[in-house]
């Protein structure tokens, strides 16, 4: 006997001479941790989607106090007939935008609308500038001011951004804090999105209709589908189930491996709050990752067991002989499962890794659940159980199928592998990466936050995806021409790039303001000159 076999004897001999505490030890542990899991939380973040440590990510984050950050909240509020220049809609507009204003986690300097301060108009007049609010102090909501509101909302250049472009829908955006209270906590995405949710239902009309999208409401829309993959995964238990029992023809052999594998969920479930992580709804398919593979490592052992325990008579027996000779393969073959989800930590961006680390977790305890919880537990099972297991049943498929792999018939597998192999390369340069359909990809292409996005993007000259371009230079680069001359170039070839909708640029409202100014020199030149042309005594410039 070598030396692993003789080490794999010692610990099966201690495993199952003490196999009542095996299972008592076992049971506490999974009590224990089943009240663990029911702490764990769904734990979303936008900047967990992000390369943190990529030196275009450190630009963001580095200016994302001066220019704003990518996770924000649009709300389109749509006229179904008509124009938004109405009383009730402009009364749903303000108290909407006065309800946004108060939501926990949003940044409220940031809030946009037709009825905040940060939105103006400016023109240039015969004397120089004018300008002020969009919607003036003293507005009433009565035809005259709508007049009023239409011409303003046209001199700022917001139509098309906050104002869509047919007149008739209006837009609320704002951006999300990174953290939310004065402990600053994370931010409760899920809650974030039951407000939105509340705020659409509480203004919603028969003639308006409200849309919702942004980060904070696609988390909300993927976890309320979570019911749907709860119905999921029940249905993946019963098929398994069922699967099992045609194999096993055993009750007892099917739930054993089965109870195994949820047993491992739950650990899993169980560790994640232990160790200071959550389940993000972008990775919530890994629990059954870990479901999947725990019963494939199940049905070997079930099978191992089967076949000594028949051959012994003895359960136990078999149980041991089983687990000596699935220890060494079934262990090494769980590491390296281990090891290859953990070398997914190589990857910065923090969705992945977390995603790699619950993996981790819970491939890990399937070590300690199939290898050594679920031989246990069979060593219990009557040596009929065994018997009924039709495996001879099936021997002429496998004869047949085994014919196929002759000598002949091998080679030509190979060449017809070798086919297509290189039509696989062939192909693979036509590879699309990223997103190949409009909307969200987590969701169906007909769901609620995939048709908000289709109706704003038809109704506003903006998309969902804002790409903000930081220029560095030397101070004072905004008053060096050679500087401002390259952003406007710049500015005109993305407005050429297709799929680009709209493009704004520090030279363009420099520009406007020149403009003015140079009307407003213009102006002041000819009052200056005009005493000195009639005769007067004056100072020419």
């Amino acid at each position: 006997m070598s030396d692993k076999q003789l080490n794999c004897a010692r610990i099966a001999e201690a495993i199952f001479r003490h196999r009542v505490w095996v299972l008592v030890i076992f049971s506490i542990l999974t009590v224990m941790l089943i009240v663990s899991a029911t702490n764990v939380r769904i734990d979303a973040g936008f900047k967990k989607l992000l390369p943190a440590k990529h030196e275009y990510m450190q630009t963001f984050f580095e200016y994302q106090k001066d220019f704003g950050g990518a996770n924000r909240i649009i709300i389109a509020i749509s006229v179904k007939e008509g124009s938004i220049f109405t009383k009730e809609f402009f009364d749903t507009l303000k108290a909407a935008t006065d309800e946004v204003f108060f939501i926990p986690g949003i940044e409220r300097s940031s809030v946009t609308s037709l009825f905040t301060p940060n939105t103006r108009f400016v023109e240039v007049v015969e004397g120089g500038f004018a300008g002020g609010n969009i919607i003036p102090a003293g507005f009433v909501a009565n035809d005259k001011w709508f007049e009023i509101v239409k011409a303003n909302i046209l001199k700022s250049g917001k139509l098309g951004r906050i104002v869509s472009t047919d007149f008739k829908s209006a837009m609320i955006s704002a951006n999300l804090l990174a953290t939310s209270g004065e402990a600053g906590e994370k931010i409760d995405y899920i809650g974030l999105a039951n407000r939105l949710e509340e705020l659409r239902q509480k203004f919603q009309r028969d003639n308006v209709e409200i849309q919702v999208i942004g980060f904070a409401k696609l988390i909300g829309d993927v976890v309320e589908g979570l019911t749907d993959v709860g119905l999921f995964f029940i249905i993946t238990l019963l098929l398994t189930a069922l699967l099992i029992y045609i194999y096993t023809r055993s009750f007892k052999l099917t739930l054993l491996p089965m109870a195994c594998s949820l047993i491992a969920v739950i650990w899993q479930l169980g560790l994640l709050p232990i160790i200071g992580y959550g389940i993000d709804p972008m990775s919530i398919l890994v629990p059954f990752l870990v479901f999947a593979i725990g019963i494939s490592h199940g049905i070997q052992m079930v099978n191992a067991v089967r076949v000594e325990a028949s051959r012994h008579n003895d359960s136990k027996k078999g149980a041991i002989i089983a687990f000596q000779q699935l220890l060494v393969p079934g262990g090494v073959a769980l590491i390296s499962d281990t090891l290859g989800f953990m070398t997914i930590l190589l990857i910065d961006i923090g969705i992945i890794r977390e995603m790699a680390i619950a993996a981790s977790v819970g491939i890990a305890v399937i070590l300690l659940t199939n290898l050594i919880l679920l031989p246990v537990l069979l060593s219990y099972s009557p040596v009929s159980c065994f018997s009924k297991t039709r495996v001879g049943r099936y021997d002429a498929i496998w004869k047949r199928l085994a014919d196929v792999f002759t000598y002949k018939n091998s080679i030509r597998i190979v060449i017809g592998a070798l086919v297509i192999l290189f039509a696989g390369l062939w192909q693979a340069s036509s590879l699309k990466i990223g997103d190949l359909e409009a909307g969200a990809p987590e969701l169906h292409k007909d769901s609620r936050y995939n048709r908000d996005i289709e109706k704003i993007t038809s109704q506003y000259a903006i998309g969902v995806d804002a790409l903000t371009i930081i220029a560095e230079s030397e101070s004072g680069a905004c008053t060096q021409y050679s500087v401002m001359e390259e952003i406007d170039r710049f500015a005109w070839h993305m407005q050429n790039v297709e799929g680009v909708q709209s493009v704004i640029s520090l030279p363009q409202v420099a520009k406007i303001v020149n403009s003015g100014l140079e009307r407003r020199q213009l102006e002041m030149e000819r009052i200056i000159q005009k005493p000195i042309c009639t005769g007067s005594i004056g100072y020419a410039f």
